[in-house]
């Protein structure tokens, strides 16, 4: 069925011509089909028709926000708008999660910046082909092994939602210059929604917010490359080429596809560590989470030292 729906967006996106033009901050060079991630927001829905609507809150805001963020790809949003539709699709999931108590306003409040923030920076990893559904496998895939054990949530959202990035990667998951549609933000935001969602379910249930670990990769890479552009004075709003793999991707021209699976791979080590090797107590888990903090910290500031100076020739390029 997500196979066959994927199809039909792809008929539909061509005919109305929903499309990705390269420009020069751009890691792809061709026109292609854009808003294919649309199949996650598919996958949440044909699961909850065949498994009862388990969570209302959550569909309606995930539905909220991808449909904010497809809208926004056909047609340019102000950052205002995707913000408010952001803001309350994550209330939405906090009250599925049960944790919207204000009483306690200004934890709620930094909870959801937390979200938002976190959703943003997982779409701003959505730069080459793969790298998207590769790292949702990546960090799905242990979810479901945690949830084997000590249920969280309903296991068959994430074997859904497993299957709705597998049949991306089917038209995705290809060298650069190959891929038959790109995510788009409907599918970046829509899959971050789903993954910080079934997150917020495991850390409520353990009371341990280290579970965010699962996340490291992508947080690491993200934040650090926010942090860098505001020691440029750079606006935070524009299109970039700065992060890592899109350093890797464009000036060290390393394959899109082996640069995603190094992505999926390290993350996938990192996580699979955590949950069989990690003694199960507070303070192993947090010593466990910064000593990979700082290891990949220490890596992302080296490498940056290294090849950087290669992505400001590119810029000076850009200005002749």
């Amino acid at each position: 069925m997500l196979l066959i729906a994927e199809l039909l967006y792809f008929r539909i996106a061509d005919k109305c011509n929903i499309i990705d033009k390269p420009n020069e901050r751009s890691s792809h060079s061709t026109i292609v089909l854009r808003g294919g991630g649309i199949i996650f927001l598919i996958g949440v829905w044909i699961w909850s028709a065949f498994f009862g609507f388990q969570y209302p809150w959550f569909l309606m805001g995930l539905t909220l926000v991808a449909g904010i963020s497809f809208v926004d790809d056909v047609h340019s949003l102000p950052d205002s708008v995707r913000l408010v539709a952001q803001f309350a699709a994550a209330a939405m999931a906090f009250y599925q999660l049960g944790i919207l108590h204000w009483s306690m306003w200004w934890i709620i409040l930094l909870a959801l910046v937390v979200y938002v923030g976190a959703t943003n920076v997982i779409n701003f990893m959505d730069g080459i082909n793969g790298i998207t559904a590769g790292y949702s496998l990546a960090v799905l895939i242990p979810l479901a092994l945690v949830n084997l054990t000590d249920t969280f949530v309903a296991q068959s959202l994430i074997v859904s939602t497993i299957l709705a990035s597998l049949v991306f990667c089917v038209f995705n998951f290809r060298p650069k210059g190959k891929a038959k549609c790109f995510a788009g933000d409907v599918g970046s935001i829509g899959i971050a929604f789903i993954m910080l969602f079934l997150l917020g379910h495991l850390i409520i249930r353990t009371g341990d917010i280290t579970w965010l670990i699962f996340l490291l990769v992508y947080g690491v890479d993200g934040c650090l490359t926010i942090a860098h552009r505001i020691m440029l004075h750079e606006n935070l709003g524009e299109a970039h080429r700065k992060h890592v793999y899109q350093i890797m991707a464009n000036e060290l021209k390393i394959g899109h596809v082996k640069v995603a699976l190094l992505y999926m791979v390290i993350q996938l080590i990192i996580s699979l560590g955590f949950i069989y090797f990690c003694p199960n107590t507070m303070l192993a888990h947090w010593l466990y989470l910064i000593g990979a903090f700082v290891v990949l910290a220490i890596v992302y500031i080296l490498f940056m030292k290294k090849y950087y100076h290669l992505h400001e020739q590119y810029l000076a390029t850009l200005k002749k």
